[in-house]
C-alpha cells in the first residue's frame, strides 16, 4: 500500500489542507504564527496560570478538592520552536477529563534563541515545583506522571531519564527520540518522508534549531545505554509518521530493559492527530486518560 493511500479518507482530508498552510521549515516566526492556536476546548472545573520557579506553567483540575490522586506534567510538542499553554490547551482539557488527573502545562523556553539544554532543564524545573505542591492540587506525589506530544513527548522521555525515582510513568505522543533518526533511511522515514504533513525537513530543521549533542541521551533518549529504571510506559504512536519506526524501538529497548511498556499504534492517522476531529483521536485519548487515571504509587 502506498504511503497517500495509508491515511483514512477523513485523515487525508485534514492532513493535505493543513499542510497547505502550514510554512515549510526555516521561519520561527512563520511556523509560530501557523502554530499558535488558542485557548478552549472540554469543561474543566478549574483552569489557572501559574509561574513554577520561573517557568510559566497551566493548572487544569478536574474535581478541585479531591485528594490522592494522580498528577500530570505535559510538555507541548512543536519542534521545540514553537507552540505553549494557548495552542495545547485544549488537549490539557482533553487528558484532564479523560483522566481525572491534575495537569501541569509547562511552558518551556523555545529554540533557536534558548537552544538545548533550556527547554529540558525547564521541564525538570517543572517537574521538581509540580512534585512539591502535589499535596495542595489534591495530589500524590508518588503517583507523578511526565507526558507530552512531539517534542514534548521527547522533553517527557528525557525528564524520566534524568529524575527515575520521582516518575511513576510517562506518556509519549509520537515522540522524536533520536537526533539522526529522520535522516537514517528506516521505513517510516522513507515512507512518509513528505505528503504527511510533517515531514523528514521540518524534523531535520527543528533538531538543527534545537541544537546539543545527538548521542547525549538527554537529547536522544533512544541512545541511552539503560533504560531499566524508567517507570511504566505508554508509547502511542502514528503509523503514518516519520517517528513511528523510532518510537517503536524505544518500546522494543523498554520492553527489553524490563519496563513495563505498551504501545499504541494508531492505524490511519499522520503526526499531530491527537488535536483533530478524528474517531482515532477521541479514541487515543481515553485510552491515555484511563492509563493515566490507573497510575499508582511508585
Amino acid at each position: 500500500m502506498s504511503g497517500a493511500d495509508s491515511l483514512s479518507p477523513a485523515a487525508r482530508r485534514l492532513c493535505d489542507a493543513m499542510a497547505a498552510a502550514f510554512p515549510g521549515p526555516g521561519d520561527a516566526a512563520a511556523l509560530r504564527a501557523a502554530a499558535a492556536g488558542s485557548p478552549g476546548g472540554a469543561a474543566v472545573a478549574s483552569v489557572r496560570d501559574a509561574v513554577a520557579d520561573g517557568v510559566p506553567v497551566r493548572v487544569y483540575d478536574p474535581a478541585p478538592g479531591a485528594e490522592g490522586r494522580p498528577l500530570t506534567v505535559f510538555f507541548h510538542g512543536g519542534g521545540w520552536v514553537m507552540c505553549g499553554l494557548d495552542s495545547h490547551d485544549a488537549l490539557c482539557r482533553s487528558l484532564a477529563a479523560a483522566s481525572g488527573t491534575v495537569v501541569v502545562s509547562a511552558d518551556y523556553r523555545l529554540a533557536p534563541e534558548h537552544p538545548w539544554p533550556a527547554a529540558p532543564d525547564d521541564a525538570l524545573t517543572v517537574l521538581l515545583w509540580a512534585r512539591a505542591r502535589a499535596a495542595e492540587l489534591g495530589c500524590d506525589p508518588a503517583r507523578l506522571v511526565v507526558a507530552g506530544d512531539s517534542s514534548g513527548g521527547n522533553l517527557a522521555a528525557v525528564t524520566a531519564l534524568r529524575a527515575p525515582g520521582l516518575v511513576a510513568g510517562q506518556l509519549l505522543f509520537y515522540p522524536p527520540l533520536d537526533a539522526s533518526a529522520s535522516s537514517t533511511g528506516s521505513p517510516s522515514v522513507s515512507e512518509f518522508a513528505e505528503g504527511h504533513f510533517h515531514t523528514a525537513a521540518h524534523m531535520a530543521w527543528y533538531w538543527d534549531q534545537y541544537g546539543g549533542d545527538p548521542d547525549h541521551p538527554h537529547v536522544s533518549p533512544l541512545r541511552a545505554p539503560d533504560l531499566s529504571g524508567l517507570p511504566r510506559t505508554l508509547l502511542v504512536l502514528a503509523d503514518c509518521d516519520i517517528l513511528r519506526d523510532e518510537g517503536l524501538a524505544y518500546g522494543r529497548r523498554l520492553g527489553g530493559a524490563g519496563v513495563d511498556c505498551a504501545v499504541h499504534l494508531v492505524p490511519g492517522v499522520f503526526h499531530g492527530f491527537l488535536g483533530l476531529p478524528l474517531p482515532a483521536s477521541a479514541a487515543a485519548i481515553g485510552a491515555a486518560g484511563a492509563w493515566l487515571a490507573a497510575t499508582a504509587a511508585t
